[in-house]
C-alpha cells in the first residue's frame, strides 16, 4: 500500500469534539509527545466524568493528526494537553490547534486561558508566546518524572464576536 503524504489544506482539515473512539489514536500521540503520557483510562474519565473538560480533535483527511484539551471553569480555560502526531509536525499545525482551542474557550465564555509548559520546552514556549501567552511564573518541581519546573503562561482571550484570534 502506498503511503500518503500528509496534507494540510483547508479542505482536508476539520476540528471536532473528541469522542471515545478517538482515544486509541490520542494515546498513540501521547506516547509520541510526552515522557509521562496520559492513559486510556484518564481520557475516558475526562470524556465521561469531568463536566469541565472540553477536548477537540484535529482531523486531516480522516486521520487524527492532533488534539487538545482544556478545563473550562467559570471564565478561565486551563489547557490540559495539546499535541500533534509526529508525521504532521513542522507544518504550523500546533499553532492552528492552540488558536482553535483559544477560539473555542472564548466562544464558551472564557476570558483568559492558562497552561503549564516544561521549562526546557523552548519550542512550545515560543509557540505560546507567538499566539499571545506570556510567562507569569514558575511551578517548581511540577513534573513528576524528573521534577522539572513548569513555566506558567496566561493569555487574555477576545470577547466573543468582537475581536479575532487570527489564523
Amino acid at each position: 500500500m502506498e503511503q500518503r503524504q500528509p496534507q494540510t489544506t483547508e479542505n482536508t482539515m476539520v476540528f471536532r469534539s473528541m469522542n471515545a473512539a478517538d482515544i486509541p489514536y490520542i494515546c498513540e500521540i501521547e506516547e509520541e509527545a510526552f515522557t509521562t503520557p496520559w492513559t486510556k483510562g484518564a481520557f475516558e474519565n475526562e470524556l465521561t466524568n469531568n463536566q469541565f473538560a472540553h477536548y477537540m480533535i484535529m482531523d486531516i483527511e480522516g486521520e487524527v493528526a492532533g488534539y487538545g484539551g482544556m478545563w473550562l471553569i467559570m471564565e478561565e480555560a486551563h489547557v490540559t494537553n495539546i499535541a500533534v502526531r509526529n508525521t504532521y509536525r513542522g507544518r504550523k499545525l500546533g499553532e492552528r490547534l492552540i488558536r482553535e482551542l483559544m477560539k473555542t474557550a472564548a466562544f464558551l465564555g472564557a476570558i483568559r486561558m492558562t497552561l503549564e509548559v516544561r521549562a526546557s520546552n523552548d519550542v512550545a514556549q515560543n509557540l505560546y508566546e507567538k499566539v499571545g501567552f506570556r510567562s507569569v511564573g514558575v511551578r517548581k518541581g511540577y513534573y513528576t518524572d524528573n521534577r522539572e519546573d513548569a513555566v506558567i503562561m496566561w493569555v487574555d482571550l477576545p470577547r466573543r464576536g468582537r475581536e479575532s484570534l487570527g489564523d
